[in-house]
């Protein structure tokens, strides 16, 4: 990378400085190389530790760079085209690429059992789940799902037949539609780990609501690496998009 003047441009620092590595990311790094430690780039550029950071975390957010556990800050390869809403309406895991990780009953999150109209003290099915593409984690999803919405479940359910049967109940349900919202956040402990990220990573989550007989069925909430995840919707979404592309489109 070569050094270049940033005391005379008048956007900040940071922001300048991101366009240089973002461009030098482009002709001078292969996918997965790790770049200079942070005392070695501030160095060459000129500039206080701290805007250095801000442009590393500004690229991380746009999906450039990864941080990983035990290796470092490298260059992240082109964002997979992940489909989370396909077209035609359908039950959770009925046909998805989701793996279940774990069944409990618990008392939801208070924004959770607002969407399901279940009351504060009232356990639901919550059902953990991962996604991985390409040999990956890529997401980590909660699916709440009251009482109520399966009450044909046996009492006796063991651990591993948990999941699969409340899965079961809510895709005899007749699926009237579904909603969903999508937001910047960090990734939480948990999520982190299982998405092998650090704490306070930046995600994008999906929050989905399911209703049936006029009513909010189910509900989930899905983080999605937000270095490595470009979310389409529908089944014609997945275009590939070139860094060159983003770009431009974020330029206009």
């Amino acid at each position: 990378m070569g050094t270049t003047q940033l005391e005379s441009v008048p956007e900040p620092k940071y922001w300048h400085l991101k366009t240089v590595l973002n461009d030098a990311l482009d002709s001078e790094f292969e996918v997965g190389e790790i770049l200079p430690n942070e005392r070695d780039l501030a160095a060459r550029f000129g500039v206080a530790r701290a805007t250095l950071r801000q442009a590393l975390e500004q690229l991380e957010l746009e999906g450039r760079l990864q941080r990983r556990r035990g290796v470092g800050t490298t260059v992240a390869p082109p964002r997979m085209g992940v489909a989370v809403g396909p077209s035609a309406n359908s039950w959770p895991g009925a046909r998805d690429a989701w793996e279940t990780v774990g069944c409990v009953e618990a008392v939801a999150p208070a924004a959770i059992a607002a969407l399901l109209g279940t009351g504060p003290d009232e356990a639901v099915h919550t059902i953990r789940r991962a996604r991985v593409m390409r040999g990956q984690p890529v997401a980590a999803e909660l699916l709440y799902v009251p009482p109520a919405s399966v009450p044909g479940l046996p009492a006796d359910l063991s651990p591993a037949a948990h999941a699969p049967a409340v899965l079961r109940e809510l895709h005899a349900l007749e699926l009237e539609g579904e909603d969903r919202a999508v937001e910047l956040g960090s990734a939480r402990a948990d999520d982190a780990k299982q998405l092998d990220r650090l704490p306070g990573a930046p995600v994008l989550v999906v929050t989905s609501r399911y209703y049936t007989g006029g009513r909010v069925a189910a509900a989930s909430v899905s983080t999605y690496r937000a270095d490595t995840c470009r979310l389409t919707f529908g089944d014609a979404g997945a275009f590939e998009v070139t860094h060159h592309q983003q770009d431009t489109r974020q330029a206009s």
